[in-house]
């Protein structure tokens, strides 16, 4: 399932990372994958915005607006059978 490409919250500063694999093992979406010992961001589009990586993340490599964003208000919307509604100006 694919999100809001361009609007999805979630930061990651490689250069904190300490290779535990943590948001590699709670991401439900394959958003991260270890490269070289290493988390890396592989498919940012595919962040769903539901805060496990953030949470997990010992060296707070990660940041995510969780249960905010378009991502959230599609999902809501889905789950509502409504439009999406969100602070984003008119982006989904």
């Amino acid at each position: 399932m694919r999100y809001l490409e361009n609007e999805v919250t979630l930061e990651f500063n490689p250069d904190l990372c300490n290779g535990c694999a943590l948001c590699v093992a709670v991401c439900p979406h394959g958003v991260f994958a270890m490269q070289q010992k290493r988390a890396a961001l592989v498919d940012r589009g595919a962040c769903m915005e539901c805060g496990a990586c953030e949470k997990n993340c010992e060296r707070h490599a990660i940041t995510v607006r969780a249960g905010v964003g378009c991502a959230a208000a599609v999902i809501n919307g889905w789950l509502r059978k409504s439009e999406p509604t969100c602070d984003c100006g008119g982006a989904c």
